[in-house]
């Protein structure tokens, strides 16, 4: 539900007003009165109102997670032909420049997410309610959140602490280090997680386990690992997660939010877009890009074929291994086990750009019963699992071990996810130091595939170079800043080295 009008990007003026739609027209020029952003916030609705708008950019982040998955080994852009959505296949063979229409958007709809959070703690003295601290601790993750995003992508970046931009503030704020942007992470993650019930108020709303989750994940990506370690133990021995049974299950409909669900964000294909305004989708734009092309079958329904795995991906998966048919989908495969369907005519299917004859199943478009509002590829409901129970062990697992604290116990965590995934204890694995190390990571890639991640683990780990076809040392750690957000600043904001 979008009802408030935020700047897109840092480097425009902030302005909120009550509008129905993503249009910027105001239906009366001359209202009898108007709420404008100063005189907002004078009641728990309006509190409440600002905290859906800062949730509500939660949904752009698709493009975080197919991005996740093209710029590492585990899959090739795509697309329809080589120059099907230029920027994604940029990215894909690691020739992106400041020049990348998909970098900005990520850029902008991250930091419209920041702006949003900051807009509610700007002004978050401004009115007393019962159960306020729970709308500041959400806020405040949202923006630990976004902001863990964007340090991801683009390294340091401004910051203005508990205030929103203005124009003119990219001329004179500078980028704050990375450093101290993990620092304000932490302070935000350090007060949602004492701040935060264990309960979602409402379901897909951020709990006291997602604070501690992503704190962990943050000291992990700063080599925190004694930090890191014991925000997992807060999850893993609340009792309040637990990994589901049926690993197919987690990614249909009936397991979105379920016991193994950390944070979701939450899709819905009620409100439609199109490719003018891809952010303005209450659907999962992604899983539409992910889509088989033209596709015709049982269970699925089609795409734009693009995050296609890759062999080496495919044969990773050992044998026995349950996660396999679930993360990657052998479209030849199928269409042979369903050769019946449509009485004998089969399954029918085209081919794109790079095509290995593999999908990514978790998220691929699945039939419904009814239409979609908007474009169908565009609105698909499927949630997405951003922190879930297994990611938690195996990065407390790898805590234990990097850190040098407890080899026993990260080979704990890291077998239970072994466990569900053979369905045995005879895969469990029993090395110690770097060689479990290397065991961790390799079970990170299998158990999250397709899930955003796998870029992210090859770099902060040292192991992207060598890994990643076409990947730079000393450069492609990070993304370039956009060039429009480098000439807004006036030299102010330096470009990432290498580009």
């Amino acid at each position: 539900m979008k009802k408030y009008l935020f700047i897109s990007t840092i480097t425009l003026v902030f302005f909120s007003t009550v509008l129905t739609s993503c249009s910027d027209e105001f239906v009366d020029p001359k209202p009898e009165y108007s709420i404008d952003s100063e005189n907002y916030f004078n009641s728990k609705e309006e509190y409440d109102n600002a905290l859906i708008a800062a949730y509500d950019l939660l949904q752009s982040s698709y493009v975080n997670v197919l991005l996740g998955e093209i710029a590492s080994d585990n899959t090739l852009c795509g697309g329809e032909s080589p120059t099907d959505v230029i920027g994604f296949q940029q990215i894909d063979d690691m020739i992106h420049t400041p020049v990348n229409s998909n970098l900005r958007d990520i850029w902008n709809w991250m930091f419209a997410g920041v702006q949003r959070a900051n807009y509610i703690l700007e002004f978050q003295n401004k009115t007393d309610f019962p159960g306020k601290a729970q709308v500041i601790a959400e806020a405040r993750f949202l923006r630990a959140y976004y902001q863990f995003e964007l340090v991801k992508w683009f390294g340091g970046i401004p910051m203005k602490g508990d205030a929103r931009f203005k124009i003119g503030d990219e001329k004179t704020i500078p980028r704050s280090s990375v450093e101290e942007v993990y620092a304000s992470i932490e302070a935000d993650l350090i007060f949602a997680s004492a701040n935060l019930s264990p309960n979602a108020a409402q379901q897909g709303r951020i709990t006291k386990g997602a604070a501690q989750a992503l704190l962990g994940k943050a000291y992990l990506y700063q080599n925190k690992f004694a930090q890191a370690a014991a925000s997992f133990d807060a999850v893993i021995t609340s009792g309040k997660y637990k990994l589901v049974t049926d690993y197919n299950s987690m990614f249909e409909a009936e397991g979105e939010n379920g016991t193994e669900s950390i944070f979701e964000v939450q899709y819905t294909d009620v409100e439609g877009a199109g490719f003018g305004c891809l952010q303005c989708s209450e659907g999962n734009v992604a899983v539409g890009f992910n889509g088989i092309r033209n596709y015709s079958g049982p269970l699925f329904s089609s795409g734009y074929s693009f995050n296609i795995p890759t062999q080496d991906s495919f044969d990773a998966f050992k044998t026995g291994d349950k996660r396999k048919d679930v993360a990657i989908l052998d479209i030849n495969a199928w269409a042979l086990a369903n050769a019946s369907y449509d009485n004998g005519n089969g399954i029918t299917f085209g081919k794109g750009n790079e095509d290995t004859g593999f999908f990514n199943r978790k998220y691929l478009p699945r039939k419904r019963s009814k239409d979609a509002a908007g474009d169908l590829n565009l609105t698909n409901p499927n949630n997405y699992r951003a922190i879930r129970y297994a990611d938690v062990l195996l990065m407390a697992a790898e805590a234990y071990n990097r850190g040098g604290i407890d080899d026993g116990k990260a080979r704990t965590y890291l077998n239970e996810v072994r466990r569900r995934a053979f369905g045995d204890t005879n895969h469990d694995i029993a090395t110690s130091g770097a060689a479990l190390t290397d065991n961790i990571l390799d079970e990170r890639r299998l158990e999250l595939f397709g899930e955003g991640h796998r870029f992210f683990d090859l770099v902060r780990t040292g192991k992207a170079a060598g890994t990643i076809p076409g990947f730079k040392a000393n450069k492609n750690e990070l993304f370039p800043i956009p060039i429009e957000e480098i000439q807004f600043a006036n030299g102010n904001w330096a470009q990432n080295p290498g580009y």
